[in-house]
């Protein structure tokens, strides 16, 4: 089974792009990381994905699961 996955990543031409994960193209471009992060945290959601937000360099900085983790956090957000 593969996973589902959403990203926030910087975009090169400028903004951060939420992006679909193994996905070349953005499915939306936002000014903001905050507002990337809005979005993507939406989709993740809905389609209980695992979801990534990404730093500047591309290193992952937070990451949250809203599927079936067989390893849930012991803390809730």
């Amino acid at each position: 089974m593969v996973k589902k996955t959403q990203h926030i990543v910087k975009n090169p031409e400028g903004g951060w792009a939420v992006k679909k994960g193994g996905s070349s193209k953005a499915t939306k471009i936002h000014r903001t990381q905050k507002e990337a992060i809005t979005h993507g945290r939406a989709i993740a959601k809905s389609q209980k994905a695992e979801f990534y937000v990404h730093k500047r360099d591309g290193k992952i900085r937070e990451k949250d699961s809203y599927g079936r983790d067989p390893h849930p956090p012991k803390d809730k957000k």
